[in-house]
C-alpha cells in the first residue's frame, strides 16, 4: 500500500528498493528475536496533535528501530526528503539501529487546505522486513473569539435565595477553559461547598449569603488567549423583621388612671443592602389604671353580750369600713371590748327548779336527735348495700344507658336502673368543714397550699360554673403567687372548677382544649381548686434545639404538683401529620424551677405510669396523674415531615378609604390558634375572605413565599415594592412566633368600583406550588362564618360531678365491675378496648387497677358532649354475649 502510488518522487528514486515481500510483511506478526534485518521496525516515538499559536511553527517526531528510512507524509502527500531532519543512534538496551525523525510545518502549509478538510501528517518506517505507519497526527491552527456568546447579568437577591450566573465562552480551537472572580479573586467550588459550576459553565449559588454579595467575572482563557466578560454586579438584601415585643413599661401614675408603653425595632433581622423595612407601628401605647391603697376603717361597736358568770360582757367590731386593700394599712387598735358587769346585772345564785327543768328538756331533744342521726345512717347503708355493683349480673350491658327504663326491672335489683341520681342539678350542698383547719395525719399535703382555703363550718354551696366576678378572683388569687405568675391574666382563655371526688370536666370554649377529671381522681373528703389555662407563645419561653418545632398550643392545669388517685385525660390539638418514619414526637413538661423536661416519648413505652399519650389526626389526649404545663414538640427525622399550616384571609369591612390591605395568616393548624386571629381580627374590624386552606409546610429549609396576581390595573395599583413577599422558614417551624399576618396593601385608582378580584399563590420555595383563587367584594360587609363558634363546645366552662360526664354513674360502676375481672373467652375489658379500636394501648390499661374505667375514660374525652351513647352500649353488649352464661343472664332481663 505504501508504494502503491506510482510514479515515486524524483528524491525517492534514490532510495533502496523495498525487498520482495515487504507489502505483506508489513502486516505480519513481529518474527522471533534475531538479526536486525529480520524485524520490522516499531515506533518508539509517534506524532502527536498539536496547535499552531499565532505565526509559529510546530515540529513533528517520530523515533523507530530497527529502520533502514523514515519519512513524512501529510495529507496524502510526500514531505520532501531536505525537510526531515534524520538523527542515528543505537538502542542501548537491544543494540539495534535508532532512527529520529523531524519535520517543521508553517501556518501557510495548514491554511492552503484550511476549510477542505484538517491538515494531518503520519510517518512510515522501512526495514529489510517491511515497513510500519504511525499514527495520524493532525496540526491545528489555535485561536479564541473576542466576544461571549453570553454574559453574566446583575441581579439582586434576598438571603438564603439561590442565585445562577450564565456564562458561554466565545468560540476557539482548544475550546476555553472557564473560571469565575468574584471580586478580583478566584472562587473555588472546592473550598466553598455552597457554590458549584455546571457543565454549561454557569455560576450557582445555592444560598446567597450576604458574603455573596460582589461583582462576578467569567474568565475564558486557552493556549491563544485569555478573555474576561463584563463583570455582573450581585446584591444581596435582607428585608426587615420586627423583634419581640418589650414588656409594658410601668404605669405612668402609681394611683389612678395613667399610661403604659412598649417598644419594637427592626432588627429581626435588620434590613441590609436595599431590604424593605418593617411594616407598622415601632411603638404601642396602653391606657392602665393602678388600684390606690384603701387604708382600713372600724366599723361600730356590735351590743353588748349578756352578762356572763365571771361578771363580764364584751362587744367587738370589725376592720371593714373599708376593709384594707390594694396595700392599704390595716386598723389600728383592739377588735375586742370586755367590761364589768354592774351588781345588778351578775348574779351567782344557785340553780332553782326553773334550771333544773331546762336541763333536763335540754338532754331529751339531745337524744331524739341522736336517735333521727341513727337512722338516717342505718337507711343510707341499706341503700348504699342495695347500690353495690353486682359481678355476677351483667344485664347492664344489654339493658341500656338511659337514666330510666320503661321495661320491669329483676326482683332485688329493682333499684338498678330506675334509682338514678339527679344528674341535672346545678349545685351540690354539704353539711360541715370541707377543708379542716387542723393539719392531721389523713390530710393530703401540699407545700404551695393548693387545696381550698379553710370553710369553716356551717352550709356551703359548691358551684358547676364560675361567673365572671369569681373567675377575676380565682385569677388574681393564683397569680399572685410566685409558682402562678405566668398565667395569663383575665378569663378569655381560662377555665377553674371546684372538684371533690365526683370529678368533673373543665374547658376553654372554641379551643379545642379540655381537661377531664374522672371519678375518684380526687380522693374523698378532699376538695380542689382546678384551673385550665391556655398560654401564648410570648408569655412563657419553651427553649427549642436543633429541627424541634412546637407542635400543639402550651397549656397549663393546675395547681402543679397535685397527685391525683387516677388520672386526669388533658386534650389539645396538634398541627403534626404523624408518621412513626418521620417524626420524634415527644411530651414536655415544666418542672418547678422552670426548665422543660422530656416526660414521655410518645409511642414508646412510658418509663413512668405518671404520663400517656393518646395521638389521634387532630388531637391529643394526655392522661396524667401529675398536673402541671405542658406541651407537644416534634422533632423531623427526614426531609419528608410536615406542619398542618392553616391559611387565613382578611380584608377591611368596608370600603371607605382608597386602601385596602389583604392580610394573610399562616398559622398552626389548631383551633387555639384559630380563635385568637378570629378575635385579632374583630378588633381590627376584617372580614373573613373564603374558608380557610390547608398548608403542608415540610421541613426543608425553605421560605414561605406569598405573591398577588391578576389584579386589575386600571382600577387597583399593588403598593408592594417586590414582586413577592417571604415568610422566614424558621418563623413558620418553630412554632414559636406570634400571629403576625403577611400584608398586601392596593390602592383604588377612583372612586368606584370597591369590588376586587384577584389570585394569591402561596408556595414553599423549591416545593410544591398552591395557587389559591379569590374573588371577593370588599364593599360589601360579612359577618364572620359560624363554623368558627363551634357549637359542640357553647357552654359552661366548668362542669362538676356527673354532669359532665356522658356515662351515668351507675352504668358505669356497673360496666367497670363487670368487665374488669378477666372473662371466659376473653369477654372483658380487652375486648372492649378492640371494639373501640383502643386495642393499641393494652399494656397501658393493663398497668392500672381498673383498665375498663381508663377505656370509658379515654372514651368520655373523645366523645363530649356528641358522643353516641347507643354506639357504646352495642359495644358493650357485643363483649357480653362472647360469654353464655353473661347472654343468657342479659336477654332474661331486657
Amino acid at each position: 500500500a505504501l508504494w502503491g502510488s506510482w510514479p515515486l518522487p524524483w528524491w525517492a528514486l534514490s532510495l533502496p528498493s523495498p525487498p520482495p515481500g515487504a507489502q505483506q510483511s508489513a502486516t505480519m506478526a513481529n518474527p522471533m528475536p534475531g538479526a536486525a534485518s529480520d524485524l520490522l521496525p516499531h515506533f518508539q516515538l509517534e506524532p502527536q496533535d498539536v496547535y499552531i499559536v499565532k505565526n509559529k511553527p510546530v515540529s513533528l517526531t517520530c523515533r523507530a528501530t530497527p529502520a533502514t528510512q523514515i519519512y513524512f507524509k501529510c495529507n496524502g502527500e510526500w514531505v520532501h526528503q531536505g525537510e526531515h531532519a534524520t538523527q542515528h543512534s543505537t538502542d542501548k538496551g537491544s543494540g539495534l539501529p535508532v532512527m529520529d525523525v523531524r519535520i517543521d510545518i508553517s501556518r501557510q502549509q495548514v491554511e492552503r487546505i484550511f476549510g477542505l478538510e484538517e491538515y494531518w501528517c503520519q510517518c512510515v518506517a522501512w526495514s529489510s522486513s517491511g515497513t510500519t505507519k504511525s499514527q495520524k497526527a493532525y496540526v491545528r491552527i489555535a485561536y479564541l473569539r473576542k466576544n461571549f456568546e453570553e454574559e453574566p447579568t446583575a441581579k439582586e437577591v434576598s438571603i438564603e435565595q439561590g442565585i445562577m450566573l450564565p456564562c458561554r465562552p466565545p468560540e476557539g480551537i482548544p475550546p476555553a477553559e472557564v473560571e469565575w472572580l468574584r471580586n478580583e479573586e478566584l472562587v473555588d467550588p472546592a473550598l466553598d461547598a455552597n457554590v458549584y459550576v455546571t457543565p454549561g459553565h454557569s455560576l450557582v449559588v445555592k444560598q446567597a449569603r450576604l458574603a455573596d454579595t460582589a461583582n462576578y467575572t467569567c474568565v475564558a482563557k486557552n493556549i491563544v488567549a485569555r478573555r474576561r466578560s463584563t463583570s455582573a454586579a450581585v446584591t444581596v438584601y435582607v428585608n426587615g423583621g420586627w423583634s419581640r415585643w418589650a414588656e409594658w413599661s410601668a404605669c405612668s401614675t402609681s394611683c389612678g388612671r395613667g399610661w403604659q408603653k412598649r417598644s419594637r425595632s427592626c432588627t429581626n433581622p435588620t434590613p441590609l443592602n436595599g431590604g424593605t423595612f418593617c411594616e407598622g407601628q415601632n411603638m404601642q401605647k396602653n391606657a392602665c389604671t393602678t388600684l390606690c391603697p384603701v387604708d382600713g376603717g372600724w366599723s361600730g361597736w356590735s351590743r353588748w353580750s349578756l352578762c356572763a358568770l365571771d361578771c363580764t360582757r364584751w362587744r367587738s367590731r370589725e376592720c371593714s369600713e373599708p376593709a384594707p386593700r390594694n396595700g392599704g394599712q390595716e386598723c389600728q387598735g383592739a377588735e375586742l371590748e370586755t367590761h364589768n358587769c354592774t351588781s345588778e346585772l351578775c348574779s351567782h345564785a344557785a340553780a332553782g327548779p326553773e334550771d333544773v327543768a331546762l336541763y333536763v328538756g335540754l338532754v331529751a331533744v339531745a337524744v331524739c336527735l341522736v336517735l333521727l342521726v341513727l337512722g338516717v345512717a342505718l337507711l343510707c347503708c341499706r341503700r348504699k348495700e342495695g347500690l353495690d355493683p353486682d359481678a355476677a349480673n351483667s344485664s347492664i350491658l344489654t339493658a341500656g344507658f338511659q337514666p330510666g327504663s320503661s321495661k320491669p326491672a329483676k326482683a332485688g335489683n329493682s333499684h338498678l336502673l330506675t334509682i338514678q341520681p339527679d344528674l341535672r342539678t346545678a349545685t351540690m350542698t354539704y353539711q360541715g368543714a370541707l377543708c379542716p383547719r387542723q393539719d392531721g395525719p389523713g390530710k393530703f399535703q401540699l407545700s404551695n397550699g393548693h387545696l381550698l382555703s379553710p370553710l369553716g363550718t356551717g352550709r356551703h354551696t359548691l358551684h358547676h360554673g364560675a361567673p365572671t366576678t369569681e373567675g377575676v378572683d380565682f385569677v388574681s388569687r393564683f397569680a399572685a403567687q410566685s409558682g402562678f405568675r405566668s398565667l395569663p391574666r383575665g378569663t378569655a382563655n381560662m377555665a377553674y372548677g371546684t372538684f371533690n371526688f365526683l370529678g368533673g370536666r373543665l374547658l376553654i370554649p372554641n379551643t379545642g382544649i379540655s381537661l377531664l377529671i374522672p371519678p375518684d381522681a380526687i380522693p374523698r373528703g378532699k376538695i380542689y381548686e382546678v384551673y385550665l389555662a391556655l398560654h401564648k407563645q410570648e408569655g412563657v419561653r419553651l427553649p427549642l434545639a436543633g429541627c424541634q418545632t412546637l407542635l400543639s398550643p402550651i397549656v397549663s392545669c393546675g395547681p402543679p404538683g397535685v397527685l391525683l388517685t387516677r388520672p386526669a385525660i388533658l386534650a389539645m390539638g396538634h398541627c403534626v401529620e404523624a408518621s412513626t418514619t418521620d417524626w420524634s414526637i415527644r411530651l414536655k413538661k415544666q418542672s418547678c424551677e422552670g426548665t422543660w423536661e422530656d416526660v414521655l416519648q410518645v409511642g414508646e413505652e412510658p418509663a413512668s405510669g405518671l404520663y400517656y399519650c393518646q395521638l389521634e389526626a387532630q388531637a391529643v389526649y394526655i392522661f396524667t396523674e401529675q398536673l402541671g404545663r405542658f406541651a407537644l414538640v416534634g422533632e423531623s427525622l427526614s426531609m419528608v415531615a410536615a406542619k398542618r399550616l392553616k391559611l387565613l384571609l382578611f380584608a377591611p369591612a368596608s370600603c371607605s378609604s382608597l386602601e385596602h390591605s389583604i392580610r394573610v395568616y399562616c398559622l398552626r393548624d389548631t383551633p387555639d390558634m384559630l380563635k385568637e386571629v378570629v378575635q385579632q381580627e374583630k378588633q381590627l374590624g376584617g372580614q373573613l375572605i373564603g374558608a380557610p386552606r390547608v398548608l403542608h409546610f415540610k421541613d426543608s429549609y425553605h421560605n414561605l413565599r406569598l405573591s398577588i396576581h391578576d389584579v386589575p390595573s386600571s382600577l387597583w395599583k399593588s403598593k408592594l415594592l417586590a414582586s413577592y413577599q417571604e415568610i422566614p422558614f424558621y418563623h413558620l417551624w418553630s412554632g414559636l412566633q406570634p400571629s403576625l399576618p403577611c400584608t398586601f396593601t392596593l390602592e383604588r385608582l377612583g372612586p368606584s368600583p370597591c369590588e376586587l378580584t384577584c389570585k394569591l399563590w402561596i408556595w414553599q420555595v423549591e416545593g410544591d406550588g398552591q395557587s389559591f383563587n379569590i374573588s371577593f367584594n370588599i364593599a360589601k360587609d360579612t359577618r364572620f362564618s359560624d363554623w368558627l363558634v363551634p357549637d359542640s363546645e357553647v357552654g359552661s366552662p366548668a362542669l362538676v360531678g356527673p354532669s359532665a360526664f356522658k356515662i351515668p354513674f351507675l352504668i358505669r360502676q356497673k360496666i367497670i365491675s363487670s368487665l374488669d375481672t378477666p372473662g371466659p373467652r376473653g369477654a372483658d375489658w380487652r375486648t372492649l378496648a378492640q371494639k373501640l379500636h383502643l386495642d393499641s394501648h393494652l399494656s397501658f390499661f393493663a398497668s392500672k387497677a381498673s383498665p375498663t374505667a381508663m377505656i370509658l375514660n379515654l372514651w368520655e374525652a373523645q366523645h363530649f358532649p356528641s358522643g353516641n351513647l347507643a354506639q357504646l352500649a352495642a359495644a358493650v353488649a357485643e363483649v357480653g354475649r362472647q360469654d353464655s352464661a353473661l347472654f343468657a343472664i342479659s336477654e332474661a332481663e331486657c
